[in-house]
């Protein structure tokens, strides 16, 4: 592509951003459309980041993917909140329409498109979801607002993000959302009553792809699996899910999707879906 005067900016802001595997899909898909646009990414330190969003509104830059460790600390510098990013507290694209800046969550909804591809809707199912970071509140989030009733489980150290975590959501939704703390015997009583199983944690994620969260004698046949670790493409958790005979979903249709969504929010155009999820499978298999 040839980048001119006219070329529309979109990039991505975080610490660290070198393994990111955004630009190389972006940038596929505006090829593949024929749009004058490029996809950046940009490293930003926590306490240079209200420069940044000040330098996304001076440059005139379109779009801005954000990524650890800005998700949260970014809303007190834009100008407007997608309803669901507001109930989240927490943003991972950002919309700059000449100066006026609106975030967005597509981590929640590109969950939720990953899971209704696999035929999976969490309306009115029983949901244990692991970890209680900035992925499991997006999809904490979108879940109680799509029925689904959550038991979050945490590590005992991080306990209290979970309590805080259920709490918003038992608030906002009107809804009983437990936490407890992850271990065995809390998984053995959750799982038994449980129609889906989340790990948005990062255990199982390359290189420590022997690990997993939950022990393969507590998955089975009619519980849905969903794994938000995308590097192994499947990792243990999964392949010992598949094994049971548990249906599955993996960490990179989450990642197409979301990626997928921030496009359409800077372009008004339909992301190449597939295109986006072949680009993104075929730099992971370089990878190994």
């Amino acid at each position: 592509m040839v980048v001119s005067g006219k070329t529309k900016v979109c990039g991505l802001i975080g610490d660290p951003v070198e393994h990111t595997m955004s630009p190389v899909i972006q940038n596929a898909a505006f090829r593949e459309l024929g749009l004058d646009y490029v996809y950046l990414p940009f490293p930003v330190k926590k306490e240079e980041l209200g420069k940044a969003i000040a330098g996304m509104r001076a440059l005139n830059i379109r779009g801005l993917n954000v990524t650890i460790p800005h998700k949260v600390d970014v809303l007190r510098f834009l100008d407007k909140l997608d309803p669901l990013a507001e109930k989240i507290g927490a943003v991972n694209t950002i919309v700059n329409d000449d100066g006026f800046l609106t975030g967005y969550n597509t981590d929640a909804a590109g969950w939720l498109q990953a899971m209704l591809a696999r035929g999976c809707d969490p309306a009115n199912k029983k949901v244990v979801v692991l970890g209680a970071g900035g992925a499991s509140r997006a999809i904490s989030f979108i879940m109680a607002e799509r029925g689904a009733y959550l038991v979050i489980l945490n590590r005992r150290l991080e306990l209290e993000w979970a309590e805080e975590l259920a709490g918003r959501i038992s608030t906002t939704f009107s809804r009983e959302t437990r936490a407890l703390e992850l271990n065995r015997v809390n998984l053995i009583e959750t799982l038994e009553k449980a129609d889906i199983l989340v790990n948005a944690t990062s255990v199982g994620m390359s290189p420590d792809t022997d690990q997993t969260p939950v022990d393969s004698d507590l998955l089975r046949l009619d519980l849905i699996v969903s794994d938000i670790v995308y590097n192994p493409v499947k990792t243990r958790l999964l392949r010992e899910a598949e094994a049971a005979g548990a249906k599955t979903a993996g960490g990179l249709e989450m990642l197409v999707w979301q990626g997928a969504l921030a496009f359409q929010h800077w372009t008004g155009q339909e992301a190449p879906i597939e295109l986006m999820r072949e680009e993104a499978t075929g730099l992971l298999d370089s990878q190994h």
